[in-house]
């Protein structure tokens, strides 16, 4: 990510966030905001190029986006001033303030462990994977088909997200897209997501422990998402962001050997 675009994106996020009356319908805006520029290069094209003045980008988006509510434009109006590193960063900020905006609209939900869960389904079912992420496949199709699957069984934040994801790919990995969405939720409530691979299912005081004892670590609350795993024997495996924390057995006597070949 280019030093332009953070600065876009912390101003994007900041607007978001000073925006009154976030809701899903705001979301839901921003997320269709992401479409048009995805289906539209000259549009992206004409919102991100730093060679056109800034109310003149303002303007176009007043045209474009003007049926839109005050809060949703005003997210808008905010990106496309920013200098951009590219179209793609431009569309990329608007999705993440879509994501952010689910995430604000429904506090109560744990939409981390949401997604979580529907990336997980989605890597166990090929076919269903394959369907999301064919370049061949109607976009509003995609989107109908998550909204069938999570209906009921997941809140209306995570079907607003995870269903407009998948109607705009641009070429990357659904799981992929499910993981950034999983960060970007965490980073909106001030917190981390760590992966915890297990063989068994943690105890609440063994989960209450690790929380602390990661949450003093990384200087922050951290939210835990426990994947089964006969492989692991004894304790776990950690991710966390870029971190690996590798305590199981296997890896311990791992390192003894080692050491004793040494």
């Amino acid at each position: 990510m280019g030093s332009a675009t953070t600065q876009a994106l912390a101003a994007t996020t900041s607007a978001l966030t000073a925006a009154p009356g976030v809701d899903l319908g705001v979301a839901r805006e921003l997320f269709a905001a992401v479409r048009t520029l995805a289906g539209s290069s000259q549009l992206s094209g004409a919102l991100s190029d730093a060679s056109v003045p800034a109310e003149a980008r303002r303007a176009l988006v007043s045209r474009v986006f003007g049926g839109y509510s005050a809060a949703t434009g005003s997210v808008l109006d905010a990106a496309v001033a920013e200098r951009w590193s590219s179209s793609a960063d431009l569309i990329s900020g608007i999705e993440e303030a879509g994501v952010r905006a689910a995430a604000m609209a429904e506090p109560q939900v744990d939409v981390e462990a949401e997604l979580f869960s529907v990336a997980r389904t989605i890597a166990a079912n090929p076919e269903l994977e394959l369907a999301l992420g064919s370049r061949l496949g109607d976009a509003s199709a995609k989107g109908a088909l998550i909204e069938s699957l999570l209906n009921g069984r997941a809140a209306a934040s995570t079907v607003a997200i995870v269903s407009s994801l998948v109607q705009v790919p641009r070429d990357r990995r659904v799981r992929s897209m499910l993981s950034r969405a999983l960060r970007v939720v965490a980073d909106q409530r001030g917190r981390a997501v760590a992966t915890v691979f297990a063989a068994a299912d943690l105890t609440d005081e063994q989960t209450s422990r690790l929380q602390r004892t990661l949450a003093a670590r990384y200087g922050t609350e951290v939210s835990l998402n426990v994947v089964l795993d006969p492989t692991v024997v004894g304790g776990v495996r950690i991710e966390i962001g870029d971190d690996v924390i590798d305590a199981t057995v296997s890896s311990r006597l791992g390192d003894l050997r080692q050491r004793l070949a040494g």
